[in-house]
């Protein structure tokens, strides 16, 4: 199937509706029913604002980056970056052709 691949990147602690970002990100997605998608915490990162993020080990609580990521048809992209937009999520999103299946 074709279709897109989306990753979104937020922030560890950022909130949304008194929720973790990524947990709300992977809640909505559910309820639009996307197939699935996970959340990646990074071990270090930077964004638009330069600041490096990082976690040492000694350090567990750092604020560094979770990218989620969705394999989605193209009307379900469209549909889901419409509704986070109209819900003014904070995010840095790419999005980019691909195929994918399930295999079974």
């Amino acid at each position: 199937m074709k279709g897109k691949y989306l990753k979104i990147y937020v922030n560890r602690f950022k909130k949304h509706h008194g929720m973790l970002l990524y947990d709300w990100l992977l809640k909505k997605a559910k309820e639009h029913d996307i197939a699935g998608g996970s959340a990646f915490q990074a071990i270090a990162g930077f964004g638009a604002h330069g600041v490096l993020h990082e976690e040492h080990f000694y350090e567990l609580g750092a604020n560094v980056p979770v990218m989620v990521c969705f394999a989605l048809t193209d009307e379900q992209a469209e549909a889901f970056i419409a509704f986070l937009k109209k819900e003014k999520v904070e995010a840095f999103y790419l999005m980019h052709s691909t195929e994918f299946e399930h295999l079974s």
